[in-house]
C-alpha cells in the first residue's frame, strides 16, 4: 500500500521577545494603564526555514509559561497543531506560579492552556499559510467577507501620565470631553459603532456620557462597558433608563449568577469578556441564562482554531458572537482579522484598542493593515500577510528592557498616585 501522507515540517526554533510600547492613561475600574503596554512576540521556525509570527500577554509569569510552551512545541510537526495543547498541558504541570494573564485582575486565572497555546497556534497557521501560499482566512474555511468591521473604544482619560507632556488625544474625564473624542475618532477611523468604557465615573455621568453620543451619533450603534462595577440593581436601573440607546451593555455585574438577573429585567442584550472566558464556562451560563452575547478573544480561547470551534457554540445557542480587545501590536491585529473574516456568524463590530497605539510603535512593517471607514481590510498575501519588522522588534525590546514595567498592573499604578483608591466591585 503506498503511503500518501506528506513529510512533517518540524518546528526546529522557537523565539519569544518581550517588547513594551508607550500606553497612555486610559482608566478603568480597576485604575488605569501604565505608561507602558507589554506584549510578547512569538517567532516559530521550522526545518525548512519558514517562520511564523504570534503575539501574547507580556506578563513576567506569562513570559515564563511561553518559554515552557516553546520547549515542548520542539519537534512538533507544524500542521499538527491538535498535539500542541497536551503537549503544554504537559509543560505547564510543573508551573505553580500565579498571575501573567494580562488582564490586571480583570479577568484572571482562567484558561491558562489556552492563554499560552493561543501565539504557537497563530504561528502555526502562519507558516502552514506561507507553505500552502494561502492566506490564514483559506486555512480557516475562506473568507466570508472583504474587510472586518470594528468599533471605536472610548476611554475616560488623564491628559497625561504624571510628570510626563501630554498626548494627542488630550483630556476626557467629562461628557465633553468622551464626545470629543469620539468626534475625532470617527473623523480619523471612521468606525461606525462606538463602545465607552465605563465603571470609572458614577452611573449617572456614564449614562449622561452616553445619552450624549447618541445626540452627536443618533444612527450609530452604543455600547457601555463598566467591567462589572455596578450592583444588580444599579445595572437593571441603568438598562431601563438606556433602554433603546444601547446596542449592549456589557458586563454590567459581577458573576454568571448577577448577569442571569439582570439579563432577566434589562431591555437590551448583555455581552460578556469578563464572566464566560474559556469553554469550562459556557454550559453555567447557558444554563443560568446569563448572557446574550460572547466576546470572544483568540489570545484567551486558545488560537483561532479553538475560537471557530466557540463561534460553532454560539450559533448552536442561538448566542451573538463578537470579539474583545486588549492593548495590542500588528500581529495580533492581523490574527484578529482573519479570524473574524473567516467567521461567517459575527453579529458585531469587533473591538479594538488600534488607535491608542502610536503608529510609530508597531513590529510589523506598515501598509498591510490599514482602517478604512472603520474596517481593516483582510490581507491577501500568504499566512497572516503581514511582515516582522527586525529593526523595530529591537527598539520595542529595548523600550522593555529600559522601562522596567515586568508586569501590568492598574491598580498598583493608580495608587501610586491615588493612594486611597480601591478597586471594589461592584462600586455603585
Amino acid at each position: 500500500m503506498t503511503n500518501n501522507r506528506f513529510d512533517a515540517e518540524r518546528i526546529t526554533r522557537i523565539t519569544i521577545t518581550p517588547v513594551a510600547f508607550h500606553d497612555p492613561p486610559l482608566l478603568n475600574a480597576v485604575g488605569v494603564h501604565e505608561r507602558w503596554a507589554l506584549r510578547s512576540i512569538v517567532q516559530l521556525t521550522t526545518e525548512s526555514g519558514i517562520t511564523g509570527l504570534g503575539e501574547s500577554y507580556g506578563d513576567e509569569a506569562h513570559l515564563r509559561r511561553l518559554r515552557h510552551g516553546a520547549d515542548a512545541l520542539i519537534g512538533a510537526d507544524v500542521f499538527a497543531v491538535n498535539s500542541f495543547r497536551p503537549l503544554i498541558r504537559q509543560a505547564l504541570a510543573a508551573d505553580s506560579g500565579v498571575g501573567g494573564h494580562g488582564m490586571s485582575g480583570m479577568v484572571t486565572g482562567s484558561s491558562t492552556e489556552d492563554r499560552v497555546l493561543s501565539p504557537f497556534d497563530v504561528a502555526a497557521l502562519d507558516v502552514q499559510g506561507k507553505i500552502l501560499r494561502r492566506p490564514v482566512t483559506d486555512l480557516l474555511g475562506g473568507a466570508v467577507r472583504a474587510a472586518v468591521p470594528f468599533s471605536g473604544y472610548l476611554f475616560y482619560k488623564w491628559a497625561a501620565h504624571p510628570g510626563a507632556d501630554g498626548d494627542i488625544w488630550g483630556e476626557a474625564l467629562t461628557t465633553a470631553g468622551i464626545v470629543e473624542q469620539a468626534k475625532t475618532m470617527v473623523a480619523d477611523y471612521g468606525f461606525d459603532a462606538l463602545k465607552l468604557k465605563g465603571g470609572v465615573r458614577p452611573p449617572d455621568e456614564e449614562c449622561a456620557a452616553i445619552e450624549a453620543l447618541r445626540a452627536e451619533f443618533p444612527d450609530m450603534p452604543l455600547r457601555l462597558d463598566p467591567n462589572a462595577a455596578w450592583t444588580v440593581q444599579t445595572s437593571i436601573e441603568i438598562g431601563e433608563r438606556l433602554n433603546g440607546v444601547l446596542e449592549y451593555l456589557e458586563d454590567p455585574t459581577p458573576g454568571l449568577t448577577g448577569m442571569a438577573e439582570v439579563r432577566r429585567k434589562a431591555p437590551m442584550p448583555l455581552a460578556t469578556n469578563m464572566c464566560v472566558v474559556s469553554f469550562d464556562d459556557i454550559a453555567p451560563a447557558v444554563d443560568a441564562g446569563s448572557v446574550d452575547i460572547i466576546l470572544s478573544d483568540h489570545h484567551f480561547w486558545g488560537g483561532l482554531r479553538r475560537s471557530q470551534s466557540l463561534a460553532a457554540i454560539t450559533e448552536t445557542f442561538d448566542l451573538g458572537l463578537s470579539m474583545h480587545s486588549n492593548s495590542h501590536l500588528g500581529i495580533s491585529l492581523a490574527a484578529m482579522v482573519h479570524l473574524a473574516a473567516a467567521t461567517p456568524r459575527l453579529d458585531y463590530a469587533c473591538d479594538t484598542h488600534w488607535p491608542w497605539k502610536d503608529p510609530a510603535e508597531d513590529v510589523v512593517v506598515p501598509g498591510t493593515l490599514e482602517f478604512s471607514d472603520g474596517a481593516v481590510p483582510v490581507p491577501t498575501g500568504a499566512g497572516l500577510g503581514v511582515e516582522l519588522d527586525e529593526d523595530a522588534l529591537g527598539r520595542l525590546h529595548e523600550q522593555y528592557v529600559r522601562c522596567g514595567q515586568r508586569d501590568r498592573d492598574d491598580t498598583g499604578y493608580m495608587q501610586s498616585i491615588e493612594p486611597d483608591f480601591r478597586p471594589v466591585t461592584p462600586r455603585w
